[in-house]
Formats: C-alpha cells, structure tokens, sequence
C-alpha cells in the first residue's frame, strides 16, 4: 500500500497535481476572544523554503460570525495589498473575488470561508527565505487579522 501510495503521488507531482496529505498543513481559525474577535488564534507559522503547504482557514468557532479568507503575500508588500484589496470596495465582483487584487505580489489565497466552512489551497513556498505576511480580505479585517509565515532554510 506504502509503495502504491508513493507511485500515484510521484505520478501526480509529475503532472504538476500534489497530494493534500504531501503538504504541512497550516491551519488558521478566526480567534474566539471576544476582545479580539476579528483576529486569527495563532499568528506566526514557520515552513521550509520551497516546501508544499497546504492553507487551511476553518472558519469554526470565532467570536464573530463573518466571512473568512487567507491571503499570502511576498515579503514587505502587506501594506500594498492590504490597499488594492480595500480599494476592490467598489469593484461591484470584489466579493466574488474575495477582495483579493489580481497582483504578483500576492502568492496564494483562498476563497472565503462563511461561517462553520473551510477552505484550502496548497501551494509551493518560494525558495527565498523570509517573513511572508498573510491576513484576511473582507473589509476591513486587514488591519487586525494578519500574521507572518516565516520561510527558513
């Protein structure tokens, strides 16, 4: 079974499609503390350059029932992105988008999340390392729901 396992996950790495069980799943949850209820739980991440992670936002259990997302970025670009994706208020599909800019400084994001919902996207770390800063889209979370995923050798 261990053999068949590695064979169909080497054949599909090959076809550029990856098992959810080959990536380090990084789960991020909106915090349950009334006094901070549009933040995540936990903040900071540290993953392997290069490595395949798998972001996972489950939208369970926060102290205020909104929608959810997670945007990764390139290092220093938070505040740029943070910007496009707040100036999407007026693009009449940014909540079909997700608030998220069409810009090559954002590396992955997912959909949102509503509320009791999870969703995920996998995605190759880059191989530089350094802090890569992530938050959520929806209007106006930016500010206070946002983290580091700290990309080491």
């Amino acid at each position: 079974m261990i053999k068949l396992r590695a064979a169909i996950a080497s054949l599909l790495t090959v076809t550029g499609i990856a098992l959810a069980q080959d990536a380090n799943v990084i789960e991020l949850k909106p915090s349950t503390n009334p006094a901070t209820p549009l933040a995540y739980e936990k903040t900071e991440f540290t993953a392997k350059a290069g490595a395949k992670v798998k972001l996972v936002i489950s939208n369970n259990g926060g102290a205020v029932p909104q929608p959810h997302n997670v945007v990764l970025c390139k290092p220093g670009t938070a505040e740029k992105v943070m910007g496009a994706a707040m100036a999407m208020l007026t693009d009449p599909a940014g909540m079909a988008k997700a608030y998220v800019p069409e810009t090559p400084d954002v590396i992955a994001f997912t959909k949102f999340a509503q509320p009791s919902q999870t969703e995920s996207v996998e995605v190759t770390l880059p191989a530089e390392v350094g802090d890569y800063p992530f938050f959520c889209t929806f209007p106006g979370h930016s500010a206070i729901m946002k983290g580091v995923l700290k990309v080491t050798n």
